[in-house]
């Protein structure tokens, strides 16, 4: 996972940089970000935050580390081509899917809606929309000014929160309402910073609405049965 990513990476920006492109933009990860065990929970997450590395070695988080150093080496290869690079970071993508399969970060959702998850877990995520992210990516390109790495979230949620919202919208589901560890306290959302790309007119899709939005591109893609008249009844009424 790791030697391809930092591989790969490189020889794009040396591509980049042998046909004189205007600007790379780089699609990183909040994994090259957060995973840092030493940083005070209080402490503001932003472009600033970078993880471990032992961290990420010692916990075989093999794709928070290969995420990382593709970054480091895409700003050392840009710095010694004499490339302008903008990186982005984007947290977990939902909304509308493009492809007919269901990825990694969607299944995250689909798994509280087909009964294969009966409880949810004691943990935090970070969201973002998938149309933001696309969005994130062409402001980067073409604004002259932008420049370093752009923290690209909206939400923060802990994971009952996320039960609840879809409960919510889509009532006719399986969806789980314990939570698999009940002797430890409530983690708490971190904090973070989006105001990088705010400034540069970026407005974020409320987490609510991707959930929606993704809810129903699962039901159109044939991964969700969709619901009865009535059961769409009782959706409204709730």
């Amino acid at each position: 996972m790791v030697e391809p990513a930092v591989i790969g990476t490189k020889n794009v920006i040396t591509a980049a940089a042998e046909a004189n492109v205007r600007r790379v933009v780089f699609t990183s990860s909040i994994g090259a970000v957060y995973m840092d065990p030493s940083r005070d929970p209080e402490k503001v997450v932003d472009e600033t935050c970078w993880s471990d590395p032992e961290f990420c070695k010692n916990t075989k988080n093999w794709y928070c580390y290969g995420k990382m150093v593709a970054e480091q080496a895409a700003w050392d290869e840009a710095r010694e081509k004499g490339v302008d690079l903008v990186a982005i970071n984007p947290v977990l993508v939902l909304g509308p899917l493009l492809q007919k399969t269901v990825n990694a970060s969607v299944l995250h959702i689909l798994k509280y809606l087909t009964g294969s998850a009966k409880t949810y877990a004691n943990s935090v995520q970070a969201y973002v929309h998938v149309k933001d992210v696309a969005l994130a990516h062409i402001l980067l390109y073409e604004t002259p000014s932008a420049s370093g790495r752009y923290l690209c979230a909206e939400s923060v949620l802990h994971r009952g929160d996320i039960v609840e919202i879809l409960a919510k919208f889509f009532p006719e589901y399986p969806i789980p309402t314990k939570c698999s560890d009940v002797t430890k306290p409530r983690v708490k959302p971190y904090k973070f910073s989006n105001q990088k790309l705010k400034d540069l007119g970026l407005e974020f899709t409320p987490v609510k609405q991707c959930l929606y939005e993704t809810v129903k591109s699962l039901q159109e893609k044939g991964h969700l049965p969709i619901p009865t008249q009535k059961d769409e009844i009782i959706r409204i009424q709730t």
